[in-house]
């Protein structure tokens, strides 16, 4: 059988330098650090207040672009039907011309 073959590390060939010993360091405390200065209050924005009017135009321009939508939607719909239709009517057609061509 094949046997796989386990790569083996060769020793090193260079000149090598030994790991660098690291030493421990005391820890000395500073002066305290002063609290963070406040931050100026971010400003507010301003409220959206819309009036009767406002409302009745949002609400109108949302009707509108339901009503459009729809129309697209629905003819397209209508597109897809017609066509369909008038395949089956070229396919009965067509069918109904090799029959009357082969019973003669």
């Amino acid at each position: 059988m094949i046997r796989p073959k386990i790569p083996v590390n060769p020793t090193p060939t260079g000149l090598t330098t030994p790991p660098a010993v690291i030493q421990p360091t005391s820890i000395t405390t500073g002066a305290p650090t002063p609290p963070p200065a406040p931050m100026a209050p971010v400003a507010t924005r301003p409220t959206v207040q819309l009036t009767p009017g406002a409302v009745v135009t949002v609400a109108g321009a949302g009707i509108a672009v339901v009503l459009v939508v729809g129309a697209v939607l629905v003819s397209m719909l209508l597109a897809v039907a017609i066509t369909g239709a008038s395949l089956a009517i070229c396919a009965l057609v067509v069918r109904s011309i090799l029959t009357t061509d082969t019973r003669r």
